[in-house]
Order: structure tokens, then C-alpha cells, then sequence
């Protein structure tokens, strides 16, 4: 049994070994700066890994290079020496370069971290890309996991295909992510370290790793329109079948290329949302009739995404992991609260189930227009409707809770502000997504 236990354990550790990640880095082409790298606080890295940080280092770095060449780099007055080559150049020396060898290569492929850390500020070190294709591959991966991704995917789904299948796959993106964000803050497992990880991303940097948020929404989405639409659609299924396995393979795989989970965060991620599946799948039928019909559904529904946001903000400090929940939260209940008022008004009803299964529609130059335009218009509704209850909730929630609003990145880390902020935008994007929306296009004869 001991051996059976260290044989898992050792199984664990390889899983969340950062090298793994790290190699997986090189065979896709990313790699450190291997020179001298200024830092914000005014220290150097050298070579692939070593780094000179902190005031105390700084100040031995400065004392050390005093007597640099005019040629050398230079931070906030600390002279530091270059190291040889650049963007994986092996070449080692233990003297100074001459000017001409510590000028990069034409074809620069030096870039900085897509986004900044949405903690603190910080961009990030640069590294180097040697496959251009994979990195614009994987950018995309990543992305399918994000806020610009949610805000025009789900919307399009809703207004030009399905919102029967919309609805009901909000419903398990809403549990997915929730369960999938508290968890990362009740284990509170770290990121893959920096070395070996390349950081390719750090907007996502503060967050904890395990399990990976990412490669749960990549596996539930793909996965929960396959099956929402098996039976409801007539198209090939197989095809469903590859095109939902590949959108999961190249979220989770992105996540490894960007440095932001060990192999097994993204493992559990995926499973985790697999056993989420199998529980909330065959309960979609009571949810969605529930939200639709029952009397005080609305109440409720606000009740219990105020609540389950209220919980997730007091399992660990502030970070953009308790923001996303509320976000995804009021989401959640604004489109809920809108199918409610929808089934109410005859808005968006659902077909009868002789007329199943649908047969996808001829693709023609009209239809593709409309649907261009619909999506056109209903997105920036959006958008204003975002900027203008940011602009109110926040200077509000400060004014009520008297809190300072000069500085508003400090004044979201209360949760005093961060959640009505999130809740409350967010909530009505979903309900003007999923009523109001739909409206202005019967108004402009685009239904």
C-alpha cells in the first residue's frame, strides 16, 4: 500500500514539475532572453535563469560593474553587464562583447508578456519566439478563455443560432467557472515558477493554479454544445465530435505554451469539469424550466448568485479570480432573470419539438448580413451598456461605503466595491443581452 502511494505521489510531483512545462516551452519554440534583462526595480537578469533582484542586489550588482565599458546596459544608474548573445544565443564569454555583437539580430523575435498582471502592474520579462505560427495558434487558444471571447461568443449564439442551446450552456459555463474559481482558492496551489516557466502571460499570474479554470471552460463548452445540439441539429456528428476534442486540446495545450499550468492543473481541470458535466447535464431540463416559469424565479436566481458571490469573496484575498466570479455570477443571473421575462412576453420562443431536428440553413449572402448586423449592433449595446455601469457602480459603491475612489485599482480589491461592480454591470449585460437586444432587433425589423 506504501508503495502504491509513493508510486501516485511521484506520479503528482512529475505532473507539477514546472520543467515539464518549461520543456514543452522549447519544443515550441520559446525561450528566455538570454541577456542582460533590466528590471523594474533596477536589477539584471543574466543568461536563461540567473536574476539580480532586490535593493540589496542591486546594490552589489552596481558595486560590481562599476568599472563597466560605456557600451554596458544601465538601470536607474546600476551598470550592468550584457551577457552574450541573444534569444538563446549559446555563445559564452567572459569578457564584454564588442558593440556589434550585443545588437540583436534583424529578425527580432523578442516580445513582452501578452498582458500586464492585472495585480500589480507588472509587464513582465521579455522572452523570445522562434515558431510564430504556434505562438499565434496558441494566442488564440488562450483567448477562447477569456472575457472578449465570452462577451461575443455567447451573444452570437444567442441572437443567430440557438437560444434555446444558448441558455442552457450559460447554465453550465456559470457552474463550471464558480466551482472551478473556488476551488483554486480553497487548494491555493501556486503557478508553475519563473525559471524555468516561461511567463508568456501574466494577466492571470495572481490567481492560483489548480485546477485550471481554462481547460475546464475549454473542456464543458465545446463538449456541452456538442451535446446540446446532438438530436437538435442535423450535421455531422463525428465532425461535432472532432471540432469539440480539438477546440479542448488547443485551450489546455495554450495554457502549457503560456505558461500559466503544470500539467497536471490542466489534467484536473479537465476532469473536474468532465464530473461537473455528468452531475448538471441531465438537470438542465429542471433548471432552464425553473428559470423560465416559476413564479418567483427572478428572486431567486438573484439571491442565489448574490450569495454564492458573497461566499467565493471570503475564501481568500483579492485577486482577479474573485472578480471573474462575480462577473460570470451576474452574468449568469442576468441572463436567467431575462429568460424569465422572455418566456413572459412571447420573446425568443422555443420552436415546438415536431419541428426537430433543425437542418442547418443555406448559406447565403443576406443571411450572412443580418447576422453580421445583428451581431454588429447587439454587441455595441453591449459595450455601452458595460461603460456606463462601470462608470456609475464604482464611483457609487466608493461613495456608499465610503471608501477612496481616487485610486480605483485599490478601491476594487474591497469587496465592498468589486462585487457590486461586477454583479451589477454584469447582470444587466446579460439581461440587455437576452431581452432588451432581441427587442431593438424586432424594432429594427433584423429578427
Amino acid at each position: 500500500m506504501g508503495v502504491r502511494a509513493g508510486g501516485w505521489r511521484q506520479l503528482v510531483d512529475y505532473l507539477h514539475d514546472p520543467h515539464r512545462v518549461a520543456r514543452f516551452q522549447q519544443l515550441c519554440g520559446v525561450s528566455a532572453v538570454s541577456s542582460a534583462q533590466p528590471l523594474a526595480n533596477g536589477g539584471c537578469s543574466h543568461g536563461a535563469g540567473a536574476r539580480v533582484t532586490g535593493a540589496g542586489e542591486a546594490a552589489a550588482a552596481a558595486a560590481r560593474y562599476r568599472g563597466a565599458t560605456p557600451g554596458s546596459l544601465s538601470k536607474n544608474g546600476v551598470a550592468c553587464a550584457p551577457a552574450a548573445g541573444y534569444c538563446g544565443d549559446t555563445a559564452a564569454s567572459s569578457s564584454f562583447p564588442s558593440p556589434a555583437a550585443t545588437q540583436p539580430p534583424a529578425a527580432d523575435p523578442k516580445k513582452k508578456p501578452r498582458r500586464t498582471n492585472s495585480l500589480n502592474g507588472e509587464a513582465g520579462t521579455e522572452f523570445c519566439i522562434h515558431n510564430r505560427l504556434l505562438y499565434y495558434l496558441f494566442s488564440l487558444g488562450t483567448e477562447l478563455g477569456n472575457e472578449l471571447f465570452y462577451i461575443t461568443f455567447f451573444p452570437f449564439w444567442l441572437w443567430n443560432i440557438d437560444p434555446y442551446v444558448g441558455r442552457r450552456l450559460i447554465v453550465i459555463w456559470v457552474w463550471v467557472m464558480y466551482l472551478g474559481q473556488c476551488t483554486k482558492d480553497i487548494i491555493r496551489w501556486p503557478r508553475p515558477a519563473s525559471p524555468p516557466v516561461v511567463k508568456v502571460e501574466v494577466f492571470y499570474d495572481s490567481e492560483y493554479g489548480m485546477p485550471s479554470t481554462h481547460a475546464m471552460s475549454g473542456t464543458a463548452i465545446p463538449f456541452s454544445l456538442f451535446f446540446l445540439t446532438c438530436g437538435r441539429w442535423e450535421y455531422p456528428y463525428v465532425i461535432g465530435l472532432l471540432l469539440a476534442s480539438s477546440w479542448c486540446i488547443l485551450v489546455c495545450l495554450s495554457r502549457l505554451y503560456m505558461g500559466m499550468h503544470s500539467i497536471l492543473d490542466i489534467i484536473a481541470g479537465v476532469l473536474y469539469s468532465i464530473l461537473i458535466l455528468i452531475i448538471f447535464h441531465p438537470a438542465l431540463d429542471l433548471i432552464d424550466n425553473f428559470n423560465l416559469t416559476y413564479k418567483y424565479a427572478p428572486l431567486f436566481i438573484i439571491s442565489l448568485h448574490l450569495g454564492m458571490g458573497l461566499f467565493s469573496f471570503t475564501l481568500d484575498t483579492w485577486s482577479t479570480s474573485r472578480g471573474d466570479t462575480a462577473e460570470i455570477l451576474g452574468t449568469g443571473a442576468g441572463i436567467a432573470c431575462a429568460s424569465h421575462v422572455n418566456h413572459i412576453f412571447g420573446i425568443l420562443p422555443d420552436p415546438p419539438l415536431v419541428a426537430l431536428p433543425f437542418s442547418p440553413p443555406s448559406i447565403t449572402f443576406n443571411l450572412i448580413a443580418r447576422a453580421f448586423l445583428r451581431f454588429a449592433v447587439g454587441v455595441v449595446v453591449l459595450l455601452l451598456t458595460r461603460a456606463v455601469l462601470k462608470a456609475i457602480t464604482i464611483p457609487l459603491a466608493c461613495k456608499i461605503f465610503r471608501i477612496p475612489c481616487t485610486d480605483v485599482l485599490q478601491a476594487r480589491k474591497r469587496m465592498e466595491v468589486e462585487l457590486p461592480y461586477r454583479y451589477l454591470t454584469y447582470g444587466t449585460v446579460g439581461f440587455v443581452a437576452l431581452f432588451l437586444v432581441p427587442c431593438l432587433f424586432n424594432y429594427l425589423n433584423l429578427s
